[in-house]
């Protein structure tokens, strides 16, 4: 049987910070889980673009007219170990065109299953990127040629 498709949006939130390319990453506070990128599903009927700024700005504060969309990097399969469906995932590159603090944390808003989480937030630089979970690091050696 095939398993159901859900699609998903990455994205890459870069910043040039003291003549240095940067990525933005975020862990979940009080959570023993790894580094993520922004990102979630895309609501039925809703457009890609749509759900990659909304869910930008739920998880991070980031409002739409502090990003300029650079490009589309990717898009691909994941196959979740625990749960039988394919997330078809789109990834983006955004750049934030505002100055923001070197780390902060934000409450999710939103309706999804991570609402009201607080997730902290900090700039890494593209030529250290941690490890990311669910395999979300699948794309960072584009955005690394990109860069240079």
């Amino acid at each position: 049987m095939f398993k159901p498709v859900r699609g998903k949006v990455l994205a890459y939130i870069t910043q040039k910070r003291e003549g240095e390319w940067k990525l933005l990453v975020l862990k979940e506070v009080g959570s023993s889980g790894g580094y993520e990128v922004p990102g979630g599903t895309i609501e039925p009927d809703e457009l890609l673009i749509d759900a990659l700024y909304r869910e930008i700005e739920e998880e991070t504060g980031i409002q739409r007219h502090e990003l300029t969309l650079m490009r589309k990097l990717k898009k691909s399969n994941y196959f979740p170990e625990d749960r039988h469906i394919v997330h078809e995932r789109s990834i983006f590159l955004v750049q934030l065109d505002e100055p923001y603090p070197e780390t902060w944390t934000h409450t999710v808003q939103g309706e999804g299953k991570d609402a009201g989480l607080t997730l902290q937030f900090e700039w890494v630089s593209l030529d250290d990127v941690p490890p990311l979970d669910a395999n979300q690091n699948e794309a960072i050696d584009f955005i690394q040629r990109l860069a240079y």
